[in-house]
């Protein structure tokens, strides 16, 4: 059995309509990349712990970038940010919470458990197409990773 590729963006997103909109606000960035969407928290930890239907996966290659609803199915954000932060192999990903609270709670809790970025969607399309373009350009062209050693 072959690797899986490697994800660049992890997108994850239970809202069809907002799926819709970061896939095509992803598409006008025109930057090269693989998306990997998952639709609840558990799908997330899966394909982050390679678990499940993602167990040919290597914890290795991780994305370059997770963004990452608040409100999801399952596993909410803050269940996500906490064991992704937690695990040494999984910390230093970058995880940018695209939600859309504003609520000071929501945001100060994600700042605690280690969010790297918190954007609240915009409700227009250019808005969001922007956010998005711009936060993917960051991630994707501009920020050194961090490659941990074995």
């Amino acid at each position: 059995m072959s690797a899986a590729p490697t994800a660049e963006i992890l997108l994850a997103e239970d809202n069809p309509q907002d799926l819709e909109l970061s896939r095509r606000a992803l598409r006008k960035t025109n930057l090269p990349h693989r998306v990997h969407v998952a639709r609840d928290g558990a799908e997330v930890l899966d394909f982050v712990f390679c678990e499940g239907a993602h167990a040919g996966r290597r914890i290795e290659d991780t994305p370059k970038v997770m963004l990452l609803d608040l409100k999801m199915p399952k596993v909410d954000g803050f269940g996500v940010l906490k064991r992704v932060k937690r695990d040494p192999r999984t910390a230093m990903i970058p995880v940018v919470m695209l939600t859309a609270s504003n609520d000071e709670d929501d945001v100060l809790n994600s700042y605690r458990l280690g969010v790297n970025s918190y954007i609240v969607k915009s409700v227009n399309f250019d808005g969001f197409a922007a956010a998005v373009q711009v936060v993917c350009t960051y991630w994707l062209l501009l920020n050194q990773p961090v490659r941990l050693r074995e």
